[in-house]
């Protein structure tokens, strides 16, 4: 497995350039097999959660073309001009789980499916009885035995109310592309909000959907019988634009300046930066993070669902705090076991204490030094390189195929703004004094 090796304490000073959103181009991805007619998705994030869902969609007859774009950025054509198979295995679905997305888009056109569940998940059960309750609500028999989902609808889905008992992102969007197919008219309620879920909405909407309210919690959809191609921008990833704002405030006297990015998708995470002492500048499409030479102060969060403080950027927020005058307190409110960065943040002498499932105290130290870690997940990942920039000496992140799974070219782009990092391949040896 490939690591990344970085040296700390080097101040970050340049533009660093917004990906597509990893949580919307893989729904848009399988979005596209509700349509015989090809669909274009320009900023295409180069992952490999986007490789894998490809494998997967060209198992079912999905023709994909991928070149690169006048802005350098991937485009991505999908054409499934029939859906030749509707069977999704297990051991491509068990890599990623938005890859059992496609368990509604199949059963809306072709009226079966049989796809694999999804299995486990390092940071919290997730479910996935809120995506089938919301199928049969729309008229899908569902059927579960041997690890598989056998769904159908051989009559068409049926437009229905949904109320969702909690938010889920996950639900919604894929609820919401099963119903763009249904007969009749469709209403969630208590759905979710984030900016991926419109995103995908009015890509639906450009290829012939009937879709409102989408990014409010009640989102009605007129089901249409057919939908069309068409050619869509994904959104810029807020999460990778805050995982970089942090990078950015790692180090006094760093100055970075995100471009490509909406600084509205991550308006609370700036504040927050802002309250810890970072200078914040933003203009429609970029955001400028300076930090002096003052330590930061300690500031607390809580995880909330859209438009509060994402889950996603929870571990790299805690990566700031390690170095923080003070202490502060971080709540995760949305997964129940995404603490487990903290240990490897220990490693590097963080001062950090797990008061229980959901809730830990971060004392802030005034240095970390770098060792080996271990990245559990991939936002944990993230957190790790956040703290190996501020160390003292060189951090080595092990398993960072997670990292890949959702950052395009990290190591690139840090190194662009003077970060001393590299990517060691699994075979090469580490040099250790």
């Amino acid at each position: 497995m490939d690591r990344i090796a970085l040296e700390g304490g080097v101040p970050l000073k340049g533009d660093i350039p917004v990906s597509g959103a990893k949580n919307s181009a893989i729904k848009l991805m399988a979005a596209s097999l509700l349509t015989s007619e090809p669909v274009r998705l320009t900023n295409m994030p180069r992952l490999a959660d986007t490789r894998l869902l490809g494998r997967l969609l060209q198992r079912f007859g999905t023709q994909i073309t991928e070149t690169n774009g006048p802005d350098g950025h991937q485009e991505t054509l999908l054409h499934t001009p029939e859906i030749t198979s509707a069977f999704a295995p297990y051991d491509l679905v068990r890599q990623m789980r938005a890859s059992f997305n496609v368990l509604g888009p199949l059963l809306a056109r072709t009226g079966h499916a049989k796809v694999s569940l999804p299995g486990g998940c390092t940071i919290g059960a997730r479910p996935v009885d809120l995506h089938l309750k919301a199928l049969e609500a729309l008229g899908a028999h569902i059927d579960m035995h041997e690890g598989y989902v056998f769904a159908q609808a051989p009559r068409g889905l049926k437009g229905a109310e949904i109320e969702f008992p909690f938010v889920s992102v996950g639900a919604t969007e894929h609820a919401l592309m099963a119903a763009a197919l249904a007969h009749g008219t469709t209403v969630f309620k208590n759905a979710a909000c984030e900016p991926e879920i419109v995103d995908l909405a009015e890509c639906l909407n450009a290829m012939g959907a009937k879709i409102t309210g989408a990014g409010t919690p009640t989102i009605v959809i007129e089901g249409v019988a057919s939908l069309k191609g068409t050619d869509w921008a994904v959104i810029c990833d807020r999460i990778e634009a805050g995982t970089y704002a942090l990078a950015g405030a790692a180090m006094p006297g760093s100055e970075v300046r995100l471009t490509k990015v909406r600084p509205e998708l991550i308006g609370i995470l700036l504040d927050k930066m802002r309250q810890a002492g970072c200078e914040i500048e933003t203009t429609a499409d970029t955001v400028t993070i300076r930090r002096g030479q003052e330590r930061l102060k300690a500031v607390d969060i809580t995880t909330e669902v859209y438009p509060g403080f994402a889950t996603d950027l929870q571990a790299q927020f805690m990566a700031l705090m390690t170095l923080a005058e003070g202490e502060s307190t971080v709540r995760e409110t949305i997964f129940e076991n995404r603490f487990m960065h903290v240990p490897e943040l220990g490693r590097l002498g963080a001062n950090i204490s797990v008061l229980h499932g959901g809730e830990a105290k971060v004392t802030g130290v005034e240095e970390l030094r770098g060792a080996q870690v271990m990245a559990t997940d991939l936002r944990a990942s993230a957190c790790l390189v956040i703290a190996g920039l501020a160390a003292r000496g060189e951090t080595v992140v092990n398993r960072v195929y997670h990292l890949d799974r959702g950052f395009e070219n990290l190591e690139g782009k840090l190194s662009a703004c003077g970060a001393n990092i590299r990517r060691i391949k699994g075979n090469d040896p580490i040099e250790e004094e």
